[in-house]
Parts: structure tokens; C-alpha cells; sequence
């Protein structure tokens, strides 16, 4: 495993920040990271980079304990904290020319700075102070020192803030591609992004996990199971649904699109198919209405 986490507890005074939390990240996988703010996904990544100590509890990051072995550790974690720390006046080529040599990458660093500052698209701003950059190209800033020194694990805290449309779009497919080949652990509040990049997501609330799971799993999980989703091929006389057995309730949501409420949504289903033969009614679709991740997050998470 790239990230194994085992009974992770941190506790500040009498706040318990992070209570008894395991899970496990493996090579290629991009996770998403989602919990309410003070849920303690912060306090967690923190723990994981080793720039927190745990209160008990192990975690193991490329088979090193980052508690007994922090610097092996270091260099294979890349961190983007959420505060991104940067030395503003600093030239960009100048911080990641200091960030190689934390990393002490050796006489072919110059190299890998340029291909980070392509990467990262800093071309046109490289050569300016990063206290003028704009938010968004700091953020850049930050995630080019992260994965400057080609790290197996890459802990990434809310990546995209500040960034525009156009811009979170890049550094998605960035994250996307180097997903391939390292493992992700990211944080963010933007459920388009998590869906967009993430095959999983593990939701913490109050210091516990909640979820851990694929978003399609879960969303098939938390279906909304008294509603079907009816979308007919023309207008319908609604007194016909009235016919229907089992039928709690029906609203026109869109053209030719029905939601329909009811206590037994298998006898309902088959109703219907029995309902739109008798009266040459075409269907084409009926399912079952799904939450979306937000919805999910939501229910999971509320107080």
C-alpha cells in the first residue's frame, strides 16, 4: 500500500480533532478527501506528511512509519497544504531552485524545474516575484514544489482554490494524468472536481469515517428508492396516471419527464410497463432517482 492509516487518533487538549480513523491508499488510485469544515481532513493529511504528530495510532507511508522514519518518508510525499506557504520575494525559478535543493536533487535539477514550470503552466510568469502572482498562479507555484522532486505520493489540501474555470480545468487533467502513476490523496469542497478525478472518496465528519467508497456505489447506495424517474416519448393525459397502483404522487419535472413517489417502487415499476402497453404508451426510460455526491455528502455529514 502506498498510504496505510491505522487507528489514527489526534487530540488537542479536550478536542478529539481526528478519532480512531483507517484506510488505505494504493498505488495509481486518486481518493478524494471529503468532510465539513474542522472535520479533521487537515489534521489527517498533516499527520500523513509528518508535519503533525499523531496522538496514537500508525501510519505507513511506501512501507516507511512516518513517525520512526520521517525523512524516507519526505521524499517520496509531495504536500500542498491549504495555506500554500510561499516566500513572496522570491523569483518562481528562484523558490523551485530552493525547493531542489531541500530535496537535494542534484546537477539535473535545472531540467526537471523547467519541465515542472511547463507542466504547471508558469511558463509566461516565471520570471516574475511570486508576491505578483495571481492566486490562482501561486496555487500553481505550490503544486509545482510539490511535485518537483517526483514523488510516489502526492497530498494535495482543496488544489484548485482560487483558480478559474479554465484554469481548474488544467490542473485536473494534470492531476488526472500524474494519477496514473502515483497515488492521490486530495481534499476539496468542489464536488465536479472530486467527481471529474476521483474513483473513490473517503468522507469524514466530527473526527470518524462515514464513507469510504466508490462514488457510483454510493449514489447507487443512497438512491432515493420510493421515486422513479419516468421519461415518456410524448405528453401524457395525466388522469391516466391516476390508474396506477401503488402511486403516491406524480410532478412534471421536464418535457415529457415525470417523477413519480411510491411505497413499493418494484410493484410500480412493473405498473407501469403493464400501463404503457395498454395504452400505447412509448417509454424511454424508467429508473430509479440517484442522489448526486452532494446529496450523499450532505446526508452523511449533517449534524
Amino acid at each position: 500500500m502506498s498510504i496505510s492509516v491505522t487507528a489514527l487518533t489526534k487530540i488537542y487538549d479536550t478536542q478529539k480533532a481526528v478519532d480512531n480513523i483507517s484506510f488505505e491508499l494504493k498505488k495509481g488510485e486518486i481518493v478524494g478527501f471529503l468532510g465539513p469544515n474542522g472535520a479533521g481532513k487537515s489534521t489527517t493529511m498533516k499527520i500523513i506528511t509528518g508535519y503533525l504528530p499523531a496522538s496514537s495510532g500508525k501510519v505507513m507511508v511506501c512501507g516507511f512509519d512516518v513517525q520512526e522514519q520521517p525523512m524516507e518518508v519526505h521524499r517520496r510525499v509531495g504536500y500542498l497544504p491549504e495555506s500554500n506557504p510561499l516566500y513572496y520575494e522570491m523569483y518562481v525559478r528562484e523558490y523551485l531552485e530552493f525547493s531542489a535543493g531541500i530535496h537535494k536533487l542534484g546537477k539535473g535539477h535545472g531540467k526537471q524545474i523547467e519541465e515542472m514550470i511547463v507542466r504547471t503552466g508558469l511558463s509566461k510568469e516565471a520570471h516574475k516575484k511570486i508576491g505578483a502572482l495571481s492566486k490562482g498562479y501561486k496555487q500553481r507555484v505550490g503544486l509545482a514544489q510539490a511535485m518537483l522532486h517526483d514523488p510516489e505520493v502526492l497530498i494535495l489540501d482543496e488544489p484548485t482554490s482560487g483558480l478559474d474555470p479554465n484554469q481548474i480545468v488544467e490542473i485536473r487533467d494534470l492531476i488526472k494524468n500524474i494519477g496514473a502513476e502515483k497515488t492521490v490523496l486530495l481534499s476539496t469542497h468542489i464536488m465536479q472536481e472530486v467527481q471529474a478525478m476521483c474513483s473513490r472518496v473517503i468522507i469524514i465528519n466530527n473526527g470518524q469515517i462515514v464513507a469510504d467508497d466508490s462514488i457510483e456505489h454510493l449514489q447507487q447506495t443512497s438512491t432515493k428508492q420510493n421515486v422513479l424517474i419516468v421519461t415518456f416519448e410524448k405528453d401524457i393525459d395525466t388522469d391516466l396516471l391516476n390508474e396506477l397502483n401503488n402511486l403516491e404522487g406524480y410532478e412534471n419535472i421536464g418535457s415529457y419527464k415525470w417523477r413519480l413517489t411510491t411505497n413499493d417502487p418494484e410493484s410500480l415499476r412493473r405498473g407501469v410497463m403493464q400501463w404503457a402497453v395498454k395504452h400505447d404508451i412509448n417509454i424511454s426510460s424508467l429508473q430509479a432517482q440517484t442522489d448526486t455526491l452532494e446529496d450523499v455528502f450532505r446526508t452523511l455529514t449533517k449534524k
